[in-house]
């Protein structure tokens, strides 16, 4: 089944942060925008290649057809923050830093009107309502999911929240229902353990918890093996996935995931 393509255009901009961009984008296509209970809601948005004359009405489909692929739109995959549907307007973040990158030098450049294609949505994690209390962990990529989520979490629930930003510059007010407490982690690159060093120090409440820890791979990797082996956290409790690789763009990191995949699946054959 063909994903459906939402053309939309932009409402608003506004800088949250220095390096954080939120972008409101609308129109009447958004009338039948499937509202999933998903808090990781996920979007792929579509950016043109220079150059390139692309058939109107916008058909990925017909692009896939009958152009080359060097010619196909570049994607990138962004969490939606809000999606509100009597405004019929959607919202997302992008992280800028400066010109490097695609969608942050789009983001920072955008004006109301300007086209913002996509396909999705995507998801699968939201706070599960019979947990006794929730773990968010992660990186600027994974904050709007985990904003999203701390706005579901029900009353008084408790909810560790642990995020790893540049500065104090980038930290952020997340309004929660819940019993929420947030640290913020400030990044050292010299090494990906920031994040895991301070969970290893959260003293975890009483009763079963679930965790969402999404962000650059390397620290999530790290982060759930110290949940499984560390503090024996069921695998049905866990909601853990790389969004990005150090030194990698989204082309890079998903040829990546797709090569581990393909090694996985020929070792388990020959098993």
């Amino acid at each position: 089944m063909a994903r459906r393509l939402t053309s939309l255009e932009v409402q608003r901009t506004e800088r949250l942060t220095p390096h954080m961009i939120r972008v409101v984008a609308g129109g009447d296509e958004l009338l039948g925008f499937p509202d999933t209970p998903y808090t990781d809601r996920y979007v792929k948005l579509i950016f043109p290649r220079p150059g390139v004359d692309y058939p109107e009405p916008f058909d990925m489909d017909a692009i896939r057809r009958d152009l080359p692929r060097e010619q196909w739109p570049m994607t990138r995959t962004y969490t939606v923050r809000d999606f509100d549907p009597t405004a019929r307007e959607l919202t997302i973040d992008f992280v800028h830093h400066g010109d490097s990158g695609l969608a942050g030098p789009w983001a920072a450049a955008a004006r109301p009107g300007d086209r913002l294609r996509l396909l999705g949505p995507g998801g699968a994690y939201a706070p599960r309502p019979d947990a006794g209390w929730h773990l968010l962990v992660g990186d600027e990529a994974a904050l709007p999911a985990i904003g999203a989520a701390l706005e579901r979490i029900p009353a008084g629930v408790p909810a560790l929240v642990v995020i790893e930003v540049a500065d104090a510059a980038e930290h952020q007010e997340l309004p929660s229902p819940g019993d929420a407490r947030i640290s913020w982690v400030h990044r050292d690159d010299t090494s990906p353990g920031p994040l895991l060093d301070t969970v290893r120090a959260l003293e975890f409440p009483a009763g079963q918890l679930h965790a969402f820890v999404h962000g650059e791979a390397g620290a999530v990797k790290l982060l759930r093996r110290h949940l499984i082996d560390e503090r024996g956290v069921p695998r049905e409790w866990l909601s853990v996935s790389g969004y990005w690789r150090r030194g990698r763009d989204e082309d890079g990191f998903r040829a990546d995931k797709a090569a581990e995949r393909q090694a996985e699946e020929q070792a388990a054959a020959t098993a």
